[in-house]
């Protein structure tokens, strides 16, 4: 009995894998990220996950100025060896427009990206991600958490003078922000049926 060969990132390389390697991988499990150089696999998705990732990626599309455009679960291309994938994102018309490169962004390209935490994301989405988004300089990062029900938004803002994320706010319910833009968004409607 032939036996078929295990895919070629079953096995890390010494150093772990470069986003380079990351790119070039066939047959990972959808939503595999890049961290730190090691690849991680998400479990799936609860319907408050996929509920949330849907009204903020279209309410920040419909509100975004005409030059800045929201995206679901595309990766970022941090570093040679940090390629998370947001759930939610907003980066320059130009760039959502491009044909190539066609499966990731460039994070002088992104402007906003969130993470909703899902249990198995707890730490990734509170101290990793954060800190490597903070180091490639996008500005705005914001994390979705679910409590009790209840949808919660902490924002946070890059402070050149901290040289770090600072919380610019806690949003129970409604979130109205000025930053990045104009926004608005009823929390409440990720429980409402439409």
């Amino acid at each position: 009995m032939d036996l078929e060969p295990l895919p070629d990132w079953v096995t890390p390389p010494p150093g772990g894998f470069t986003a380079d390697d990351f790119f070039r991988m066939r047959g990972l499990p959808r939503h595999t990220e890049l961290i730190d150089g090691s690849l991680v696999f998400v479990s799936p998705q609860r319907k408050w996950h996929v509920r949330v990732i849907d009204l903020l990626r279209t309410e920040l599309n419909r509100q975004a100025p005409e030059h800045l455009c929201a995206d679901r679960e595309m990766t970022v291309r941090l570093s040679d060896r940090h390629a998370p994938e947001p759930d939610v994102l907003v980066v320059s018309a130009e760039s959502y427009e491009r044909d190539e490169p066609s499966t990731y962004y460039l994070p002088e390209e992104v402007v906003l990206v969130i993470e909703a935490v899902s249990p198995d994301s707890e730490i990734r989405d509170r101290e990793v991600k954060p800190r490597r988004y903070r180091e490639a300089g996008i500005k705005y990062y914001w994390r979705v958490e679910e409590n009790e029900g209840q949808t919660i938004v902490y924002a946070y803002q890059i402070d050149p003078a901290h040289d770090g994320y600072v919380l610019t706010g806690i949003h129970h319910d409604y979130l109205n922000m000025s930053g990045p833009f104009p926004i608005e968004i009823d929390l409440t409607a990720v429980t409402k049926r439409r």
